[in-house]
C-alpha cells in the first residue's frame, strides 16, 4: 500500500489502474468512483489508519471495455505495470514489493486502441490558447492546435472571441487543454465548457511561445520549421501545449504524429455551434448520429472514408475553386460506374493503415495491426490497376493514384509472406509468423508441437545403427529422456562409453543417454519460449519497418479515403437523383426542385408519400440590386415551413462540402457564413429560458450576419407577449434587410408582417399552400408567392388529438376574439412606424443610404387604454373587477 500510495500521489487526477497478477485494482476513493461507474462489486482490502481499504478491479484482459466506459463518463486513467517478474522480486527478499510504475495516463483525447474508438470519427485532442495583440479586451488572438493520435493528423489555425465556439464546434475535440489561469474568465470558460468535451487544465508553462518552435522541431527532428511552413506565435504556443501534454501522457512514447499543417482562418464557413445543433448536421438534437445530415449522406465504406466526408462536413469550403475540384472528382465516379462499383469492392476490404501503424508506432499494436498493414498495401495495390485503367482523372483523384503509386508495396508482399492466415490479437499468445517464413522458427515448432515424432525418429535411427530392435526412448521425471536396452543386448553401447553415456542399471535392462538426446531433451523443453522469442524478434523487425515507410502509409491512406468519399458521394447522387451545384462568387442562392435530404429518406424508408421540392430563389432580383432577397414566409404548423427553411440551408451546406445536393438545379453564391434559428429549448443549467436561448442565438445572428451569409430564422418572437414578439420580429426583419443585408428565409405565424413587402424592396412574401376539406386541413406542403390567411392552428390541434370537447370550445373562443379584436390593419401599423434604418445606426450601409435624414419616431403607446381594451368585464368575478380596478389605479400616465 505504501507503494500504491506512492504512485497515487504522483497522479491525484487519474484513477489508477494499479497492475496485481491478472487484475488491474484500484483502492481507496479511486475504487469507490469506479465500482459506481462501471457497476463492478466494491470489496475490501487490509486496513489504512485503522480503516478498511475499499478496493474494486478489472480483469487486464478486459481491461479495454472498462476503460472505454470510464473514459466515457469523463475520467482520466493512469495504467501502471508491474515492471518486473515477481520472481526476480522475490530474489531481492521473500517481503520484497514488485517494481511498478505508470507507463500510460490514458485519456479521452490520447486513445489509440481501435475498441476505444468509433471508427468512422476523429478524436481530436486539442490545444487553445490566448496572446494579447493590444491593451483592449478583444485585442487578442487565439491561437488553436488539434491532433488525432490514431492517425497521425496535426493541425493548427488562428480564431478571435466572436468566432472562437464556432471553430470549436467544427473541429469537434474530444479533450481540450486550456492554460489553468485563462480558465479563470468566464466567458472563455463558458465557451470552453460548451463544447461538451473533456476539459484539461494546464500549466501556463506548457504553451511558452519563446521555446515553442524549438519544441517542434526537436519532437520532428528537424532543425527548423521552416520546410513545414510559416505559424504565428499563436499557433505555435497552441502546437507546443499539444505537444507537451502527448510526452507527459505517453510517458516518453512519441505518436507518429504529421508535421503541423495550417489551417486558413477564412477558408471554411463558419457555423456556430447553436446553427450546427438546429440543422442537425452531424448529430441530432438527441445526440444520436442517426438521423442527422451526416447519416442520411455517408455511404462511405472505410473508417477513414467516413472520418473525412465527416471533416469536410464539418467545415465547408468557401473557395469556389476548391469546391469544384471535389465536385469534379464526384462527377468523374457519377459517370465511371463500373470503375466505382470495383473500387469501393476494393476499399471495403481494406483495414484502417492509419491507426494500425499509430498502435504499431505506439508500441501498442500487435500481429493484427501488421497484417491490417499488408492487407491495406494490398488493396493500394489493386485500387491503383484499377485506376490506371480508368483513363483520365481529376486533379484530386491524381493526386490520389500519386500517393498510392509511391505506397510500400514491397513491404507489404515481405507482410503478407510473414504473418499468418488468421494472426492472434497480442503478440504474447506467438503463433502469427506463417510456417516456411524463419527455418528455426519452423524447427523449434516441430520440437514443440511434434516432439514425440522427433523423438521417435531419432529412436529408429539408433536402433538401425546398434541393430537393437527392442531399443527404446523413453521419459520419466526424474531422469527426463533416456535410453533403454535389455541387459543382454547393450555390449555395443557399454562399448562405446563417450557417446553412450550409462544413467542407470535396471533388471533385465540398462539405460543411458546422449549428447544428442540431452542436446534435444534441452531443445524440447524450451522449444515453446525459443519460438516465442523468435517471433517476437521477427515482430520488432517488421514493426520497425511499418514505422520507417510510416509516411508513405499515411499518404496511402489519405489517397484511399479521398477515393472513398468521392466514389461515395457519386454513389449517393446517383441512387437519390442529386444534381451538380454551380458554385461561385456571386450572391447568388436559386434551387429548383430542391429537397430535404434527411426527411426524404424518412419518408423513403417509412413507404410514404413522395418529398414535394420546392423552389427558393434568394439572390439579387437583377444585376442592379447588390444584395440578396429575404423570404418571409407565413403558413400553418405542420405544413412544412422549417422544412423547407432547413432544407435550403442543408443544399448550401453540401454544395460548399463539394457534395451534389438534393434538386432539379442549383446556383450557389459561396456562403460565408450560416446562421440558422430554427426550434426552441431551453437552457436550465445557465438559468436560460426557452426565450432567453431564442433571443441570445436572435442577437448573435443580428449582430454577426454579413451580406454574404446565409441567414434560417424560424418563429422568432413567439416565446413571449404577442405585441412584444410581433415587435421584435418587425425589427428583426428590418435589420436584416437594411443593415445585415444578407439572404434571409424568414418563417413567422405573425400575419401583419407581411404587409412589410410594400416597404422593404428585397423582402418577397411566400407561404406553404393549403386545402380545407370538410372542416379538416391538407398540407400540400408547397412553397408559393403570397401571404397566408390564416394559421389553421385548431385544425393542426384536431389532428394531433386534442379532445374534440377542447377543439370546439377554441372555435368558440377563437370567434369571440375575432369579432372584438380592435387592432389596426397591418397596413395602417406599417404606414404609422418609420423604417428600421431610420432609428438605428447602419454600419454596413453605402454612403449614399447613411446619410438619408432620419424620421421622427413612433409616438409612445397610451397604456392605461391598452390596460382597458384588455379587460371584459362580463367575464370578470366581482373580485377579479376590483383587482383590475386597483390595477388601473396604479397605471400612470
Amino acid at each position: 500500500m505504501a507503494q500504491y500510495i506512492e504512485i497515487k500521489t504522483a497522479n491525484p487526477d487519474s484513477l489508477l489502474f494499479y497492475r496485481m497478477g491478472d487484475f488491474y485494482e484500484l483502492f481507496f476513493e479511486d475504487a469507490e468512483v469506479a465500482s459506481r461507474t462501471l457497476g463492478i462489486t466494491l470489496t475490501k482490502r487490509g486496513k489504512h489508519l485503522g480503516e478498511d481499504i475499499p478496493m474494486c478491479g478489472v480483469p487486464v484482459h478486459a481491461a479495454d471495455d472498462y476503460l472505454q466506459k470510464l473514459i466515457a463518463y469523463g475520467h482520466r486513467v493512469a495504467v501502471c505495470e508491474q515492471m518486473e517478474d515477481p520472481a526476480e522480486a522475490k530474489k531481492r527478499g521473500s517481503k520484497s514489493v514488485v517494481r511498478r510504475d505508470v507507463i500510460r495516463l490514458v485519456t479521452p483525447g490520447t486513445l489509440t486502441e481501435e475498441r476505444l474508438l468509433e471508427a468512422a470519427a476523429n478524436n481530436f485532442l486539442l490545444a487553445l490558447n490566448r496572446l494579447r495583440t493590444g491593451s483592449g479586451p478583444d485585442d487578442a488572438v487565439y491561437g488553436l492546435a488539434w491532433i488525432d493520435m490514431s492517425t497521425g493528423s496535426f493541425q493548427v489555425g488562428e480564431s478571435d472571441l466572436p468566432r472562437l465556439a464556432a471553430d470549436l464546434a467544427r473541429i469537434d475535440p474530444r479533450e481540450i487543454l486550456v492554460p489553468d489561469a485563462l480558465l479563470q474568465e468566464a466567458d472563455l470558460r463558458q465557451i470552453v465548457e460548451g463544447q461538451g468535451a473533456a476539459l484539461s487544465p494546464v500549466p501556463r508553462a506548457f504553451f511558452d511561445s519563446a521555446t515553442a518552435a524549438d519544441r517542434l522541431a526537436g519532437y520532428f527532428g528537424v532543425r527548423t520549421l521552416d520546410g513545414f511552413g510559416t505559424f504565428s506565435r499563436a499557433e505555435l504556443s497552441a502546437a507546443a501545449g499539444v505537444l507537451a501534454y502527448v510526452e507527459k501522457t505517453q510517458l516518453g512514447e512519441r505518436p507518429p504524429l504529421d508535421p503541423p499543417v495550417r489551417e486558413a482562418a477564412r477558408g471554411r464557413m463558419l457555423i456556430d455551434p447553436a446553427t450546427r445543433a438546429n440543422l442537425e448536421l452531424m448529430r441530432t438534437l438527441g445526440g444520436e448520429r442517426q438521423g442527422s445530415l451526416l447519416s442520411a449522406i455517408d455511404r462511405t465504406v472505410t473508417g477513414a472514408g467516413g472520418r473525412l466526408l465527416a471533416s469536410r462536413l464539418a467545415g465547408p469550403l468557401t473557395d469556389p475553386e476548391a469546391i469544384n475540384a471535389r465536385l469534379d472528382s464526384v462527377a468523374y465516379f457519377l459517370e465511371e460506374e463500373i470503375l466505382r462499383e470495383g473500387l469501393r469492392r476494393e476499399l471495403a476490404a481494406a483495414p484502417d493503415l492509419a491507426r494500425a501503424l499509430s498502435r504499431i508506432a505506439l508500441q501498442r499494436g500487435g500481429p493484427r495491426d501488421l497484417a491490417s498493414i499488408a492487407q491495406g498495401l494490398e488493396a493500394t495495390r489493386a485500387i491503383l490497376a484499377l485506376l490506371d485503367r480508368g483513363g483520365e482523372t481529376p486533379a484530386e483523384l491524381t493526386a490520389a493514384r500519386r500517393d498510392l503509386a509511391v505506397a510500400p508495396h514491397a513491404l507489404g508482399d515481405e507482410l503478407t509472406r510473414a504473418l499468418s492466415d488468421e494472426p492472434p490479437l497480442l503478440k504474447r499468445d506467438g503463433g502469427f509468423v506463417a510456417s516456411g517464413y524463419n527455418a528455426d522458427l519452423d524447427e523449434l515448432r516441430d520440437l514443440r508441437d511434434a516432439s514425440r515424432k522427433v523423438i521417435a525418429r531419432l529412436q529408429a535411427e539408433y536402433a538401425d545403427e546398434l541393430g537393437l530392435r527392442s531399443l527404446k526412448i523413453k521419459h520419466n521425471n526424474v531422469l527426463g529422456w533416456f535410453i533403454e536396452a535389455p541387459s543382454g543386448q547393450s555390449e555395443r553401447m557399454t562399448a562405446d562409453p563417450a557417446r553412450f553415456i550409462h544413467r542407470q542399471t535396471m533388471a533385465g535392462a540398462m539405460r543411458f543417454t546422449t549428447t544428442e538426446l540431452a542436446d534435444l531433451e534441452s531443445r524440447i523443453a524450451s522449444a515453446g519460449e525459443r519460438a516465442l522469442a523468435i517471433e517476437l524478434e521477427i515482430f520488432d523487425r517488421l514493426a520497425a519497418a511499418v514505422v520507417a515507410a510510416g509516411e508513405a502509409i499515411k499518404a496511402a491512406a489519405r489517397a484511399l479515403s479521398v477515393l472513398d468519399v468521392s466514389a461515395a458521394l457519386a454513389k449517393l447522387a446517383q441512387e437519390d437523383g442529386y444534381c451538380r451545384p454551380q458554385v461561385d462568387t456571386s450572391l447568388a442562392f436559386s434551387i429548383e426542385g430542391g429537397r430535404h435530404p434527411v426527411v426524404e429518406q424518412a419518408l423513403r424508408r417509412s413507404g410514404g408519400d413522395s418529398f414535394v421540392a420546392n423552389d427558393s430563389n434568394l439572390g439579387p432580383a437583377d444585376e442592379s440590386m447588390a444584395h440578396g432577397r429575404i423570404w418571409l414566409i407565413t403558413g400553418p404548423n405542420m405544413a412544412g415551413k422549417s422544412t423547407f427553411l432547413r432544407q435550403n440551408a442543408l443544399i448550401a451546406v453540401l454544395a460548399q462540402t463539394g457534395a451534389y445536393v438534393p434538386a432539379r438545379s442549383a446556383h450557389i453564391g459561396m456562403v460565408d457564413r450560416l446562421f440558422s434559428r430554427v426550434g426552441a429549448a431551453d437552457d436550465l443549467a445557465r438559468g436560460r429560458s426557452t426565450f432567453m436561448v431564442e433571443m441570445v442565438e436572435t442577437a448573435a445572428i443580428l449582430n454577426q450576419a454579413g451580406d454574404r451569409s446565409l441567414v434560417i430564422l424560424d418563429e422568432i418572437g413567439r416565446g413571449t407577449a404577442t405585441f412584444d414578439g410581433l415587435s421584435i420580429a418587425w425589427a428583426a426583419i428590418e435589420h436584416l434587410h437594411e443593415v445585415n443585408r444578407a439572404r434571409a428565409l424568414f418563417a413567422t405565424h405573425y400575419h401583419e408582417l407581411t404587409a412589410l413587402a410594400q416597404r422593404l424592396p428585397r423582402l418577397t412574401n411566400a407561404t406553404v399552400s393549403v386545402k380545407e376539406w370538410n372542416g379538416d386541413v391538407i398540407f400540400l406542403h408547397e412553397i408559393v408567392p403570397g401571404a397566408a390567411d390564416r394559421s389553421y392552428g385548431i385544425q393542426v390541434a384536431k389532428l394531433a388529438g386534442l379532445p374534440p370537447s377542447v377543439v370546439e370550445r377554441a372555435k368558440a373562443v377563437l370567434s369571440q376574439l375575432e369579432e372584438k379584436d380592435r387592432r389596426a390593419p397591418a397596413e395602417t401599423l406599417i404606414d404609422d412606424l418609420p423604417l428600421f434604418a431610420a432609428l438605428a445606426p447602419a454600419p454596413r450601409r453605402p454612403a449614399s443610404r447613411a446619410a438619408q435624414s432620419p424620421v421622427p419616431a413612433a409616438p409612445v403607446p397610451d397604456v392605461l387604454q391598452e390596460a382597458l381594451d384588455g379587460l371584459n368585464p362580463d367575464d370578470m368575478s366581482p373580485r377579479e373587477a376590483l383587482e383590475a380596478l386597483y390595477r388601473l389605479k396604479a397605471l400612470k400616465p
